[in-house]
């Protein structure tokens, strides 16, 4: 057994093998695309000029990856179902039924948004979940958000496009001719939610966080990066096409030709043709996480989840928080690894409120998160580029 530094903060010993696992590449392609580096080939010399690379990043993640998302509907329809105490939680509880009017002569689409609101007086922070789809948040939780101060809304991801296939649900069915995959559908399915929650007296419309897990953290990494209403970003074991490298790959890993054969839905067509040729995307996942700053972002992972490629997460992490150091915002990217597997587990969402508490309230940090730099040296550094030297 080898005792790892940063699990020094943990207390807790990972096998050998498993570390082997992690750290042993499969490929080895030359760095990480430089986020600052206009297609033209001019390079990013002021935050203006970020303002515009981030605009552009997003456009070609969006054409080439998971497709361009719908547009805002025409209309959101908020109807409240259920109002009541629950007494368990001493919580309020309410549900409303979003629905949402596209124009066009397309079908409209509905779902549903569940709310507990703690006691005292608002506007209160809010932790948004899409996972209802795998039931609603267990209430260990619940109670840890309550208990906090903040309001729990969750929703089902599913109601706005299907997991594993291409049924005519929800904006699949709007839009029969899309070119956009379910990520992206999500992902707009958490801005319908962002568009309910600004318009609730409760709701602290500056301090929302988003989070979701694997699959529907992808969507959160999406959401989170294309909407500034977004405060706080936070991904758990979000993979491939989420917060982990397509580049730098492990024997354990999800390969870009694995995720897109396995669940042909999740991303635009386009992405097949990287297949092979992940050196050629003009973009990795550190691209996405840049065009969240200078908002924050926390990414929760598990040492155990290799699928998940936890050391190509370290490399986007870093690569990253070079983009939140040039904004002037360092301390607003996180990264916290835990020992297990693939959950959303109580640990994670205690993680989450702590570094919501120090981004909305300004609290001291609970505990370090980042891993010590020197971690998989074969890796690193994934980059040689530097930020520029303009600071805001």
């Amino acid at each position: 057994m080898r005792l790892l530094p940063f699990l020094l903060l943990f207390a807790v010993m990972i096998s050998s093998s498993a570390a082997d696992a992690a750290r042993t590449p499969t490929t080895r392609p030359q760095q990480l695309p430089d986020p600052f580096l206009f297609a033209d080939g001019r390079r990013v010399a002021s935050v203006d000029d970020w303002n515009a690379r981030r605009k552009e990043l997003l456009d070609v993640i969006l054409e080439r990856q998971y497709g361009k998302l719908p547009p805002a509907p025409k209309q959101l329809i908020y109807l409240m179902l259920i109002s009541h105490r629950y007494r368990p939680l001493m919580a309020t509880h309410a549900q409303y039924k979003i629905t949402c009017d596209l124009g066009d002569g397309r079908p409209a689409v509905a779902f549903i948004i569940d709310m507990l609101y703690p006691s005292g007086d608002g506007p209160f922070p809010v932790i948004l979940r899409g996972d209802m789809c795998w039931g609603k948040t267990p209430e260990i939780v619940a109670r840890q958000i309550l208990d906090r101060g903040y309001i729990l809304a969750d929703f089902n991801r599913c109601e706005l496009a299907p997991d594993r296939s291409d049924a005519p649900i929800g904006l699949f069915e709007a839009y029969r001719d899309h070119e956009f995959g379910a990520v992206a559908a999500w992902a707009w399915g958490y801005h319908r939610a962002v568009d309910f929650l600004c318009a609730q007296p409760e709701v602290d419309k500056e301090k929302i966080a988003i989070t979701g897990h694997s699959r529907s953290g992808k969507a959160v990494l999406l959401a989170g990066a294309a909407d500034e209403r977004i405060a706080l970003t936070a991904p758990n074991n979000s993979g491939t096409g989420g917060a982990a490298s397509f580049r730098f790959q492990t024997p354990e890993s999800e390969s870009l030709r694995n995720i897109v054969k396995n669940f042909p839905t999740w991303f635009s067509p386009r992405l097949n043709e990287f297949i092979d040729r992940e050196d050629e995307l003009p973009f990795d996942q550190h691209s996405l996480k840049a065009a969240v700053a200078p908002r924050a972002l926390l990414t929760t992972e598990a040492l155990a989840d290799l699928h998940a490629n936890p050391s190509g997460t370290w490399l986007t992490h870093r690569a990253a928080r070079d983009v939140y150091r040039f904004l002037g915002a360092p301390t607003r990217i996180a990264i916290h690894f835990r020992p297990g597997s693939h959950e959303h587990r109580a640990e994670d969402f205690a993680t989450l409120l702590d570094f919501a508490d120090e981004v909305f309230f300004k609290k001291g940090p609970a505990k370090p998160r980042d891993w010590d730099p020197n971690q998989f040296p074969e890796f690193a550094p994934g980059h040689s580029w530097k930020a520029p030297t303009t600071q805001p």
